[in-house]
């Protein structure tokens, strides 16, 4: 067959995203923080729209709940995405927000959304939740280490290297050791890369960490966590031979291997322990005292209540719910006066267009929502009414068949939402979890639900009666659970539980201390 360039005519079909369902998508997949400033955005950009003062909450309330005694119209049906082909998307219609488009998403359920660390005795050394050390006794508080109100680490930093030191060389130094800092006051970049950028010979970037490494907070520009700690035993005068040998065993720490430090410090195990309960006092992350940033809550974005027959009640947060509406007086007003210039008149039908479009998403962005949330309630109502034991495994295919959307609709609305329930706040992602078989046949078990139970076995164990992950695999057969020893593995590392080994050296040290 010759080899020659042709013109062939093609007739075919396929899915276009224009602008506006490409934006629809992005509003269903919005946090409710991400949609109040994208709505401030087009409640600036767009002059025909206005908040609507006049709903109520118990309006909103109302308009999206799953109230099935609630009288009025039918819920209107959200379409799905066998009616996108047939359509066009333009900025005046009914967006469809349900499309299968693999590539803007990522539908694997999470099973990390609960992984709590473990909380029998002293954890590992060094690990960390919260922003605070896992080697302290609780007794730790940034506030009281002292939060310096509204001034960052870096300023406070360059406020001393400004009054400290005088040679412009070593200023500029010291601003570049700031520049590589992170949060928790660790030095993260190499000195040849500064001594490279500042132009001058390494010694001398040397020479100023070690002269900044006496500034306040105590521990900062640290390259290791020894270090860090070494610079606090230094300032209180208590960094001898000992402890020396001790901060370089940390390893030993963590495994609470009280007979190896002894030899490697050449101490007494009396006095590893002192050395023990001196560490839990100092600060392994100095420079999350000055970190200014608050906390935000979690704003719930559905809410759901038992009603006294039994069942649930499903609503929308009328917090969260975004009220804009098209003002159409307005619009009446200036699309006679328009009429007389070509460029005024297609910017307000254009305005007024995308007014509507964005009014109705929003609509149906919040029916969706509800809808979605309503499945899963109905799904884990073992869970709601009896705790995480009764967590069933759900997967986004068994909501989506029911609900009769795509997978990736459910993706986008489970994606960073969250729900109130009587047993507190969760993601809505939460309730996604793989499935493990059953030993006797029945019905399999949640992941998040195995997890528990394992968590739990180990919170009862006795210091004469360690359970093993083998042991562990053999309780959990007992209870109709089948599951292999790596997974068990698997899942106590995950939930930052130590090997039976060192929960048992560490029972036997609080049972004597």
């Amino acid at each position: 067959m010759a080899l020659a360039p042709k013109v062939e005519l093609r007739q075919g079909q396929s899915l276009v995203m224009t602008p506006a369902l490409q934006q629809a998508i992005k509003l269903l997949q919005f946090t409710n923080v991400e949609l109040a400033a994208f709505l401030e955005e087009e409640l600036e950009r767009n002059p025909l729209l206005e908040r609507n003062e006049t709903e109520t909450g118990e309006a909103a309330d109302t308009r999206y709940a799953n109230d099935e005694d609630s009288s009025g119209d039918a819920e209107p049906a959200v379409p799905d995405s066998a009616e996108i082909a047939t359509r066009d998307d333009g900025p005046g219609d009914d967006s469809p927000l349900d499309i299968d488009e693999g590539a803007l998403y990522d539908d694997s359920p999470s099973e990390q959304f609960a992984d709590h660390a473990y909380d029998s005795g002293a954890t590992q050394f060094g690990s960390s939740r919260g922003g605070n050390s896992d080697f302290d006794d609780g007794t730790y508080d940034a506030e009281r280490a002292g939060v310096a109100g509204g001034v960052s680490l870096k300023d406070h930093l360059l406020s001393q290297i400004a009054v400290d030191i005088v040679d412009p060389v070593e200023r500029l130094i010291g601003a570049s050791l700031v520049d590589s800092l992170d949060e928790a006051g660790y030095l993260t970049g190499e000195l040849a890369t500064v001594a490279e950028r500042v132009g001058c010979a390494v010694e001398r970037v040397e020479a100023t960490l070690a002269r900044v490494q006496q500034f306040d907070p105590v521990g900062v520009f640290a390259r290791s966590l020894a270090e860090c700690l070494a610079l606090q035993l230094k300032d209180r005068d208590r960094f001898d031979p000992a402890m020396e040998a001790f901060l370089a065993n940390l390893e030993l720490v963590a495994r609470r291997d009280i007979q190896a430090l002894t030899v490697a410090c050449g101490v007494y195990a009396d006095d590893i322990k002192d050395m023990l309960a001196e560490i839990r006092t100092l600060n392994p992350k100095p420079g999350l005292a000055f970190d200014t940033e608050t906390a935000q809550p979690i704003v719930p974005d559905v809410l759901v209540r038992l009603r006294p027959d039994g069942s649930w009640y499903v609503e929308l947060n009328s917090d969260t719910l975004p009220r804009v509406l098209v003002n159409r007086a307005y619009h009446a007003r200036v699309a006679g006066t328009a009429q007389r210039r070509p460029g005024d008149k297609a910017f307000i039908t254009q305005q007024f267009q995308a007014a509507n479009w964005l009014v109705k998403s929003l609509d149906q962005r919040a029916r969706t929502i509800l809808k979605v949330a309503s499945e899963i309630v109905a799904q884990q109502d073992g869970f709601l009414r009896f705790g995480i034991e009764y967590l069933r495994p759900l997967n986004l295919k068994d909501i989506a068949q029911v609900i009769e959307m795509h997978e990736s609709t459910v993706s986008r609305v489970t994606a960073n939402k969250f729900i109130a329930t009587p047993r507190g706040v969760y993601p809505l992602k939460y309730f996604f979890t793989s499935a493990i078989a059953s030993s006797a046949g029945s019905e399999s078990h949640s992941a998040e639900a195995v997890r528990h139970r394992i968590r739990d076995l180990i919170d009862r164990e006795s210091v004469v009666d360690i359970l093993s992950d083998d042991q562990i695999v053999i309780t959990l057969k007992t209870h109709g659970i089948d599951i292999a020893r790596r997974t068990v593995a698997k899942y106590r590392e995950a939930m930052h539980i130590p090997s039976s080994v060192i929960r048992r050296r560490l029972k036997k040290q609080s049972a004597t201390a």
